[in-house]
């Protein structure tokens, strides 16, 4: 199992938490964005620059995921798009995109956007919290669990 993570606009806080479970879990782990993010040497997180040409990262994880890796994305196609090779996927925040909910995830994006385009919602998602890092460290941990088992 290996862990992909669309780094991008990943918050830093969970990029710190990646390098410490990475380290401890002996769990190989790709950041791949435009450009290649900083990293201290490790022989478990690697960052890839997969170049700025739209959607590029998500191409390049896409490319390389496989059935039972993991994909940690806030970007809902992406996570759709992993879901149909077999991977897991969570999300920034702790919630995990299943083939049961990526459709209706896809559908809400849809009409947020319009939403949007229209003007009758001009805010994006709420800031990240510390309760959302907590969250998301207890939905990784539980599924490098159930993966160990």
């Amino acid at each position: 199992m290996k862990i992909y993570v669309d780094a991008d606009a990943l918050p830093r806080v969970i990029r710190e938490v990646l390098q410490k479970v990475a380290e401890r879990e002996k769990i190989e782990t790709i950041l791949v964005a435009a450009r290649a993010i900083y990293l201290p040497p490790s022989k478990f997180m690697q960052s890839v620059a997969a170049g700025n040409a739209f959607d590029g990262a998500d191409d390049w994880i896409v490319d390389h995921v496989e059935a039972g890796d993991l994909v940690i994305t806030a970007d809902i196609p992406l996570a759709d798009r992993s879901i149909n090779k077999e991977a897991e996927v969570l999300n920034p925040r702790g919630e995990f995109f299943t083939p049961d909910n990526i459709k209706n995830a896809m559908a809400m994006r849809e009409l947020m956007d319009e939403l949007r385009i229209t003007g009758e919602v001009s805010s994006g998602p709420p800031p990240f919290s510390t309760k959302n890092r907590e969250t998301f460290i207890n939905a990784l941990n539980r599924f490098i669990q159930k993966k160990r088992k």
